[in-house]
């Protein structure tokens, strides 16, 4: 495997790419040439949202050909067009070989939810203090356990337990479901846009040996105990009336994939409703519940 790299201005960037997609490369990325200097980029965009930016002002794109030859002729092909002025070649490397899978399984570690409650992936030993875990590989659905706004839910979980009836709304991996299903709730249904994240959580909830129903969308009915969802703040604000109306009088609304500084905007979007209020808060992201 061979490492094309180059160097060129965010206008140029998605010119570059998409020249290199037509040219075979296996893969492109790109990358802050400034990283972990005081030139630095901070670049943000919202799961599902168009990127608020293509590159960096100094972008390092990296392209990968199986032969060296496709790499030299790449990079000969490329330099001759018009639109690579102010663009410039950083060089060939070859990439050497390694266990890929290893590789990746060694960035995920067990992660604490609190000091007896644990996400474990299946190719670690669960820590000797956990009492209770969660067997989760990373997967093409959101939620392994890593994310603020996941490791927050599940601590509620953790503390109120899964009372009664459990609704989980958008529920990636399943991962919130299966959380609730473990500390007792009598009845899970999980549902998502989105088949793949459906297959995942049946799959997921499969590997932890708990009951549950999964499904699209439609396939919430009728009112919960507890009603979970953690997705982003724009589609809460929208699904204020769906989410509030599956809440039995008496129950919780657990929401999450909120900013610190969207507190307001869905408070007053959930205020017809009930009477949200932030419950816990990491790393900018918070925890909003409220109960009907």
């Amino acid at each position: 495997m061979f490492e094309l790299r180059l160097m060129c201005p965010e206008d140029r960037v998605e010119q570059l790419s998409d020249a290199l997609d037509a040219l075979d490369a296996l893969s492109v990325s790109v990358e802050d040439a400034d990283a972990q200097t005081d030139a630095e980029q901070a670049l943000f965009g919202e799961p599902g949202m168009p990127p608020p930016k293509g590159g960096w002002q100094r972008s390092r794109v990296i392209a990968l050909f199986a032969e060296r030859l496709a790499a030299e002729e790449a990079a000969k092909l490329l330099s001759a067009q018009d639109f690579f002025a102010g663009c410039s070649l950083l060089g060939i490397d070859v990439l050497e070989d390694q266990d890929w899978v290893r590789l990746t399984q060694s960035q995920f570690a067990p992660v604490e939810i609190t000091s007896e409650f644990w996400i474990v992936p299946t190719w670690h030993e669960p820590p000797a203090q956990a009492r209770q875990i969660i067997r989760l590989d990373p997967g093409l659905a959101f939620g392994t356990g890593t994310h603020p706004t996941t490791r927050m839910c599940l601590r509620w979980i953790a503390a109120q337990g899964g009372p009664g009836r459990v609704l989980d709304y958008g529920c990636g991996s399943g991962i919130l479901a299966i959380g609730a299903a473990k500390f007792g709730a009598s009845e899970v249904i999980a549902v998502d846009i989105d088949q793949a994240a459906v297959d995942s959580t049946i799959l997921n909830a499969g590997a932890n040996q708990v009951q549950l129903a999964a499904g699209l969308p439609e396939a919430a009915i009728g009112e919960f105990d507890l009603v979970l969802a953690n997705i982003l703040a724009t589609p809460l604000k929208v699904l204020a009336p769906l989410l509030c109306s599956h809440v039995r009088p008496g129950g919780h609304l657990v929401l999450a994939g909120i900013l610190e500084r969207q507190a307001d905007e869905l408070i007053a979007a959930y205020a017809p409703h009930c009477k949200l209020a932030v419950a816990d808060t990491e790393d900018g992201w918070i925890l909003m519940t409220a109960i009907a």
